[in-house]
């Protein structure tokens, strides 16, 4: 069964095409190492809630845009073995592909696909 890795970011708006950047550079090597495919999604409708919301998951400024995004992979075991190999990895080092947003606030967790229609 797949598995999937989910994320969620606050990034700076002005940094839309700076993030793409980044994204594509890291999606080759994710590809590298085993991953299906990979989806970014640039936030276009993320309302704030009262109680919670994607936006107060990531203390989104108001000068920031909320990212969701995922990564496919074979299976859990996969991604296991191809994690300590992508942080190490030098093309993914912060001095040669630098985060353009508050890696700090980044939400991220590994799930197991359950139901797949």
């Amino acid at each position: 069964m797949t598995y999937v890795d989910g994320f969620v970011a606050a990034v700076p708006t002005a940094n839309r095409e700076q993030y793409l950047q980044h994204v594509r550079a890291c999606a080759a090597v994710f590809k590298e190492y085993g991953v299906l495919k990979l989806v970014e999604c640039w936030g276009d409708d993320v309302p704030d809630g009262e109680v919670t919301s994607f936006p107060m998951a990531v203390k989104r400024q108001p000068e920031e845009t909320v990212v969701f995004g995922w990564f496919l992979w074979p299976s859990r075991e996969a991604r296991e073995q191809a994690m300590p190999k992508l942080m190490e990895d030098p093309r993914l080092q912060p001095d040669v592909n630098p985060m353009p947003f508050d890696g700090k606030r980044l939400l991220y967790g590994g799930f197991e696909v359950i139901f797949d229609e």
